[in-house]
């Protein structure tokens, strides 16, 4: 079994970059591994409740898809959605504005599931 971490730093200021680490943790997901993604910087504004259902993640055909799609999938198959607390403090949040699937944890938490991780992915 693996083991992935992948970083998510972009948030709703970049929706064409909002979905890739949500989709390939989900792609992980189904291959088995453990995945986990971890919001921080930018990332924690899409997990603010309401703003994935309104956030439509673009496509070149002009068409597209809402965030919430992507989580859900991610969600459904295991996909651990954790976030950075100095993070939430950098734009005003707090646990009680996001989703609930989400789990707070701090430097050093985040470090040793780097460090146990088989391969950490930043976007």
């Amino acid at each position: 079994m693996c083991d992935v971490i992948y970083v998510q730093t972009h948030g709703v200021d970049e929706p064409r970059r909002s979905a890739t680490p949500i989709y390939l943790a989900s792609t992980a997901a189904a291959m088995e591994c453990e995945v986990g993604i971890y919001f921080t910087i930018d990332g924690p504004t899409l997990l603010k409740k309401g703003v994935a259902e309104e956030l439509i993640v673009p496509k070149h055909d002009g068409q597209g898809a809402p965030l919430i799609t992507f989580i859900r999938q991610a969600l459904d198959l295991g996909v651990t959605f954790y976030i950075c607390q100095p993070s939430l403090d950098l734009h005003g949040l707090t646990q009680d504005d996001l989703i609930d699937e989400v789990e707070m944890i701090g430097g050093a938490a985040f470090n040793d599931m780097a460090m146990d991780a088989d391969q950490v992915i930043c976007f």
